[in-house]
């Protein structure tokens, strides 16, 4: 009878050994199937507008070449819905974009829809495509506004054409895609909110930012 006891605590205690041999493999496994990591915020941000990078080397290579802001560069991407915050701020050290608001895009003289129309003519109330120098502010008929220069062939009128940036209430702080919002004579025009900040950015002293409104 002591001899059967013996024989099962032995076996009861071998038993308990596997077991937490067990509990402790599986812990391993667990800790090394753990969830990935979240994204951080400014991972999510570059992560959506990669593609913003194959224009920011473009940029990178012309303000330096040209005596253009290094750090920063502004960027609006006309194929994107007016509805949707399409109008960024681009930091060039890091590449990532650190903010981003609603702009307008030019009515046209005829037409009816949303959707962009280009063109550097006087009186066609278009967006002109291309990269401009901004200006220095001004205060005009919307309050502070900076004048921009053209710098390509597809926008060198803008200048005459009065198109300046500037702000506008009819222009909202928040993403309303897919409705879309007012439209301009081709000035792009933002929102209250944001051109206070973006002129964190613009009223600094030291060399212009460059703007590159593009249709990719």
């Amino acid at each position: 009878m002591r001899r059967f006891t013996l024989l099962f605590f032995v076996a009861a205690f071998i038993s308990a050994i596997a077991a937490f041999k067990i509990v402790k493999n599986n812990a391993s496994c667990t800790t090394n199937n753990a969830a990935p990591r979240k994204l951080s915020v400014t991972d999510m941000r570059k992560t959506k507008f990669v593609y913003l990078e194959k224009y920011a080397d473009q940029i990178k290579a012309y303000t330096l070449k040209n005596n253009f802001n290094t750090r920063y560069c502004f960027m609006i991407d006309m194929k994107m819905a007016s509805g949707s915050k399409r109008f960024f701020i681009y930091d060039l050290q890091n590449d990532s974009v650190l903010q981003s608001g609603l702009v307008t895009h030019g009515s046209g003289r005829n037409n009816l829809n949303d959707s962009a129309v280009f063109s550097n003519e006087p009186g066609s109330n278009c967006t002109s495509l291309g990269k401009y120098k901004i200006g220095k502010p001004y205060y005009g008929a919307f309050g502070v506004a900076y004048k921009l220069y053209g710098l390509d062939k597809t926008n060198n009128n803008v200048f005459n054409r009065f198109v300046v940036l500037h702000a506008h209430p009819c222009v909202p702080d928040n993403e309303i895609a897919p409705r879309y919002i007012c439209r301009s004579w081709g000035c792009p025009t933002i929102s209250p909110l944001f051109l206070n900040q973006l002129r964190i950015y613009l009223d600094k002293p030291g060399k212009p930012i460059l703007l590159w409104i593009f249709d990719r």
